[in-house]
């Protein structure tokens, strides 16, 4: 029997057993509205109020600055629309390898005439402060969205000087980091952003959860009208269990981020290190600075959508593309934007590896890459 090799934590990652454990009680019998005023309702206020009070720990932010969305998507859809005023023609910069979240958001409101501005990046990957800085100088501007880490290519962008740059222009910032939220160390207070994103199940958290920080001062309207819940800011009745999950699962990978980036850093090292030893030819793509665990590598005359059929079909799971994007196996937004060479852009691949995988795990995957390409 094969051996089934999950290495897509970009895309998803297992929920920690601990998050599991947390959110049991509040599906099954602590589920009373934290709304109401009755006394069945005061243990999920209060645990509400926790969460909200953990996950402001673990990214340098006050509670109240902690508002419960959906996921990613939803977080990256207010912070692009919120305030957009018909006939206000300041516009909207963004870089060219955002997450569809923030590019389609982008396009929405660019049907209601209002422009927006896609920033080129160099070949790893990085938003230079120089090209925003010309563009913020060229046209007024009402927001600039730079994401945190890159979703395919694993590159960290420089977002505490592109934040002061923006501010230096008095134009708020915002980052899409939904990957980066429990991988790399973030302080909002130190990197000064306005707005970040995050989704839970990119740490082991449960699917359809996730926050944004708001900084205090800020002047981010309602997105989603109805109730006063989460401060009159987002309306609907607040998703506790997931909630709960979700800042058990920061805490833990919080706390054990060292050792996660450490273990994962041997990890890759032991991948790139096999297919080198068997002689492939390859390009490792993004920058040295990358987040820990995500392998974008581009094999050169192969394709990458027949690398992950076959691997597929020997138990192990990649991307290619956006994970995100799964229907559309046209060449990656982002590869185009960083120019990998036409000789190896098409077999481009994403080894996305998370605490829960070994060595072993790393090295299999490369020598079934070595079998399929040298077959």
């Amino acid at each position: 029997m094969k051996r089934f090799i999950y290495a897509d934590n970009a895309a998803t990652t297992q929920l920690d057993q601990d998050a599991f454990e947390a959110m049991r009680p509040f599906l099954c019998e602590n589920f009373g509205n934290p709304s109401q005023p009755y006394s069945f309702s005061r243990l999920p206020k209060k645990e509400l109020l926790n969460a909200r009070t953990t996950i402001a720990q673990c990214i340098g932010a006050d509670p109240d600055e902690i508002i419960f969305t959906s996921g990613g998507t939803e977080s990256d859809n207010w912070a692009i629309k919120s305030g957009l005023i018909v006939g206000d023609y300041r516009q909207t910069v963004v870089s060219q390898i955002e997450h569809h979240a923030i590019l389609n958001s982008c396009v929405a409101i660019e049907r209601l005439k209002s422009p927006v501005k896609y920033l080129e990046v160099n070949a790893q990957g990085e938003v230079l402060p120089e090209t925003l800085a010309k563009a913020i100088k060229d046209f007024k501007t009402r927001l600039v969205s730079i994401m945190m880490v890159n979703n395919e290519i694993g590159t960290i962008e420089p977002i505490k000087e592109l934040a002061m740059l923006s501010h230096s222009y008095g134009v708020p910032f915002h980052t899409d980091a939904v990957q980066a939220v429990g991988h790399i160390p973030i302080n909002v207070k130190e990197l000064n952003v306005d707005l970040l994103s995050a989704s839970a199940h990119k740490f082991n958290g449960p699917r359809g959860i996730g926050f944004i920080y708001i900084k205090k001062g800020s002047t981010l309207k309602s997105f989603i009208d109805g109730g006063a819940q989460e401060h009159n800011l987002r309306a609907g009745t607040e998703n506790v269990a997931s909630i709960v999950a979700m800042a058990k699962a920061l805490r833990k990978n919080c706390e054990e981020m060292e050792q996660n980036a450490n273990k994962l850093r041997e990890l890759e090292d032991l991948f790139i290190g096999t297919l080198k030893a068997n002689q492939i030819d390859f390009i490792q793509n993004g920058s040295k600075q990358h987040a820990p665990g995500i392998i974008n590598i581009s094999i050169k005359n192969t394709s990458g959508e027949m690398l992950l059929h076959r691997l597929d079909l020997m138990g192990i799971c990649v991307s290619t593309g956006s994970a995100c994007d799964s229907v559309n196996t046209q060449l990656s937004h982002v590869i185009k934007a960083i120019k990998v060479d036409e000789n190896y852009a098409k077999g481009t691949i994403r080894i996305s590896l998370g605490k829960n995988n070994t060595l072993e795990d790393a090295k299999d995957i490369a020598l079934a890459l070595v079998k399929i390409i040298k077959r």
